[in-house]
C-alpha cells in the first residue's frame, strides 16, 4: 500500500504542474477569444489573434513579475511555502524544471553517452546536471546525470563515474527530441 501511495504522490507531483498549466492556457486563449472575437467586426477579425494577446499577457507577467513583484512579495511568498510542504515541493519542481529550460542556467546543456553496466555494451542518452557531487559527500570522480524517459517529461537522475560517460559532440537540444521521440527523430547538424 505504501508504495502505492508513493507512485500517486509522485504522480500528483509530476502530473498536477503540467494539468494546472495546459488548463490556464486553454481557459486564458478561450476567455480571451471569446472576448476579441465576439466585439470585432467580421472584416477585422484576425486568426488566431488570441494566441498573440496571450503571448503578449504572459511575456507582460513576465516582465512585470521580474521587475515589481519578486522583489516586495517574496518573502510573504516564501512564508507560505514554508507553512504548505506540498505546495512548496510542486512549486519549486516546476520552477527548477522552467529553468533548466528557459532560464540563465540551462540544465540539460551537456548530453552525454552513459555505459549503464560494467560488463555490458548498452549504453544510454542523457545528459549531466552537475559536476560537482562533493557538496553530497559523493566521491570525486563521478557526476549527476539525468536520463529521460522516451515519450514522457520524466527521467532518472544517477550518480555515474566520469570513465562510464562520453560526451556527445551535438547540440543539447537536438539530443532530447531525440531521446523524447524514442530515436525517431533525426539529429540536425544545423
Amino acid at each position: 500500500m505504501n508504495i502505492i501511495k508513493n507512485y500517486f504522490l509522485k504522480g500528483l507531483l509530476y502530473s498536477v504542474p503540467v494539468a494546472v498549466t495546459f488548463w490556464v492556457i486553454i481557459e486564458s486563449y478561450n476567455f480571451l477569444d471569446g472576448i476579441i472575437g465576439n466585439h470585432l467586426p467580421e472584416s477585422m477579425q484576425i486568426p488566431f489573434l488570441g494566441i498573440l494577446v496571450m503571448f503578449v499577457l504572459i511575456t507582460l507577467f513576465g516582465y512585470i513579475g521580474t521587475k515589481v513583484i519578486s522583489s516586495p512579495f517574496t518573502s510573504v511568498f516564501k512564508n507560505l511555502l514554508n507553512k504548505a510542504p506540498l505546495l512548496k515541493t510542486i512549486y519549486s519542481s516546476v520552477k527548477d524544471l522552467m529553468n533548466t529550460f528557459v532560464g540563465q542556467k540551462k540544465g540539460f546543456s551537456e548530453p552525454v553517452l552513459v555505459k549503464v553496466y560494467e560488463n555490458s555494451t548498452i549504453e544510454r542518452i542523457g545528459f549531466i546536471t552537475n559536476e560537482d557531487v562533493e557538496s553530497l559527500n559523493i566521491n570525486k570522480g563521478k557526476v549527476l546525470v539525468y536520463l529521460p524517459h522516451s515519450y514522457a517529461i520524466s527521467g532518472q537522475l544517477f550518480v555515474v563515474e566520469k570513465r562510464h560517460v562520453t560526451r556527445i559532440d551535438k547540440p543539447a537540444s537536438e539530443v532530447m527530441k531525440l531521446i523524447i521521440s524514442g530515436g525517431v527523430t533525426e539529429i540536425d547538424d544545423n
